[in-house]
């Protein structure tokens, strides 16, 4: 960008011109002086005094013409300084119209200037919108494109939308075949379940019947083996079923049955068989054999069980053995095998462990 600056200039020439002026008169009067001074010393010289006198006469004559030339020229010369002055302040006010001008013109350069980077930057922001408007373009070509693909697409999802629900209307048709074919089947199951209902009730009724009529034979039964066994404290009644301690039966870590248990179980035999032929043949009783333990784990290495569960059901079916053995008839003899699962007593002293040690003998129905 073109940037001119001039500086402003004092105007001189008149201040000059009045030095100069003032020179020459302070000139012509050292010549006066001069001439003055040397006049009157060749006066007084006794022998030069005429011929000086003479010669200035003529000094004085070329003098004055010279003051009268130099004055002419001081003349001459003040109308050249005067001609001099007036080009200098006709030039002083053609340069500064052109230094308006150089002012004016670097305005106009400053405005152009600034116009050049309005329009820069509107160029700039129309190709930021053309660049934008290229963009939304192709973005909406983009989108017009997605837009037929997901035509393309939805139209063969609606394709496949009704041939589902073809096929889903088939299967609702025959759905609801079915479920009236079901409903038909569900009142015929209907019926059949409440006569088995009703032949189940019937079937609980006489289950109570029988129960009931059991009831009579489980106290007189309870009261016979009491009065076989005798007053033993290692056999003891609770509730409906009789506690016999393991201890009297088998050996320590045995399921075999010892001769003491063997006599024992064989006066029980007795009284079971004698029950057998009293008790009515359409009360279908048994006598539960449950066999437990104590909370001692097994000793390692034994070959015939690995844990108390598997001992309490051994110690159980060798006392049924042994009352089929006595003659009691095997279908009414179940045995089971709780092990230390059920324990008559909490604890871990010696009495506590003996009396978790135990065969209970209950008579139930089936």
């Amino acid at each position: 960008m073109l940037n001119i600056r001039y500086r402003d200039k004092t105007n001189a020439w008149p201040g000059f011109v009045d030095l100069f002026s003032n020179l020459v008169i302070i000139l012509i009067f050292l010549l006066i002086v001069f001439v003055f001074l040397w006049t009157t010393t060749s006066v007084f010289n006794k022998n030069t005094g005429a011929k000086k006198v003479a010669e200035l006469e003529q000094a004085k004559q070329a003098q004055a013409e010279q003051i009268e030339q130099m004055t002419a020229d001081k003349q001459e010369a003040e109308q050249l300084l005067l001609a001099a002055r007036d080009a200098l302040e006709s030039q002083e006010g053609q340069i500064a119209n052109q230094m308006n001008l150089a002012n004016a013109y670097e305005d106009q350069i400053a405005n152009l200037t600034a116009q050049q980077e309005q329009l820069a930057e509107q160029i700039a922001a129309l190709n930021e919108q053309l660049q934008l408007a290229t963009n939304a373009k192709e973005e909406m070509a983009r989108m017009e494109s997605e837009r037929h693909e997901i035509q393309d697409e939805m139209a063969e999802k609606q394709s496949e939308l009704n041939a589902r629900i073809a096929e889903l209307e088939a299967q609702l048709d025959a759905a609801e075949k079915r479920a009236a074919e079901q409903e038909a089947e569900y009142t015929q199951m209907s019926n059949r379940l409440n006569k088995a209902l009703a032949e189940k009730v019937a079937e609980l009724n006489a289950k109570v019947a029988e129960l009931n009529s059991l009831e009579q034979y489980q106290s007189e039964f309870y009261k016979q083996v009491k009065m076989a066994l005798g007053d033993r404290t290692t056999i003891k009644q609770d509730g409906d079923r009789f506690i016999v301690s393991s201890d009297i039966l088998f050996d320590s870590g045995s399921y075999k049955i010892s001769p003491k248990g063997k006599s024992q179980l064989k006066l029980l035999a007795n009284v079971i068989k004698d029950f057998e032929n009293k008790i009515p043949s359409d009360i279908d009783w048994i006598i539960r054999v449950d066999g437990h333990t104590d909370n001692k784990p097994v000793l390692p290495g034994t070959y015939a069980y690995s844990n108390n569960m598997q001992l309490s059901l051994l110690r159980a079916t060798a006392v049924v053995n042994e009352l089929v053995k006595d003659g009691v008839s095997k279908r009414r003899l179940i045995p089971s095998g709780f092990g230390e699962m059920h324990p008559a007593a909490l604890g871990h002293d010696k009495a506590t462990l003996q009396k978790n040690r135990r065969i209970e003998l209950q008579l139930t129905n089936k």
